[in-house]
């Protein structure tokens, strides 16, 4: 086996949280090295479960490098869906608003290419209310998953100052009064992609939704270095 690095890249897959990566790795040293016990792993931001791409992961001594590192700024790509919002500002939440898209796609994307370069700069937005930020000591998405219990709907959520360095239309399609535009923010250090999706929506006159997301780059950390987790610890 390779010596083992202080600072880590894992290209995150689809479907499984940001402690399951460091679950698995952990996993995969100690089947590595005849059964001895992992070195402590951390990361340097967490992806949620429906998000894939870019983890920097400290290693041992590495860990106390993170604290630095979860200050840069990110880059992501992510399909916006348009046509629908839900409660969760992504896939995984329930249809909350709904209105069909009517506009062909050419006018769609010349609407987006406009919109978007308003939304540089900072910009003040209301989080997700299934977001890990925290009101009063609790993180927002366990007192969204308590009022769902309850069959409520959390609607007083926090609103957080953001900052988008760079926006860059990718591509734009229309199927069934819905919409999906890809687009490539890089963006600073807490700055939430769905509350930019829902905004972006907002600004289009439609409810929105993140549909896919993926972090290419932390940085000067790329994704085309990362590794993926079947690889690590060989």
């Amino acid at each position: 086996m390779d010596s083992i690095p202080e600072i880590l890249l894992v290209d995150k897959p689809k479907g499984i949280t940001s402690f399951d990566v460091i679950r698995r790795l952990r996993r995969r040293y100690s089947e590595a090295n005849n059964g001895n016990k992992s070195p402590k792993i951390g990361h340097a931001g967490t992806l949620d479960p429906l998000a894939t791409g870019l983890m920097i992961l400290g290693i041992g001594s590495g860990t106390k490098k993170l604290a630095e590192l979860v200050k840069l700024d990110k880059e992501y790509i992510a399909e916006i869906l348009i046509g629908e919002s839900r409660t969760t500002g992504d896939m995984e939440g329930d249809v909350v608003k709904e209105k069909k898209v009517v506009e062909a796609v050419e006018i769609l994307r010349s609407k987006i290419s406009t919109i978007l370069p308003t939304m540089l700069g900072e910009i003040s937005l209301p989080v997700s209310a299934y977001s890990a930020i925290k009101v009063d000591g609790v993180a927002m998405y366990k007192i969204a998953r308590r009022a769902e219990k309850k069959g409520e709907v959390v609607s007083d959520v926090p609103e957080r100052l953001m900052r988008v360095d760079e926006v860059e239309l990718m591509s734009v399609s229309a199927n069934a009064g819905r919409a999906v535009a890809t687009v490539r923010f890089r963006v600073g250090s807490g700055t939430y992609i769905r509350s930019l999706g829902e905004e972006l929506g907002r600004r289009l006159g439609y409810p929105a939704t993140l549909q896919n997301l993926r972090r290419t780059k932390v940085g000067d950390f790329d994704i085309e270095n990362a590794k993926q987790i079947e690889e690590v610890f060989k």
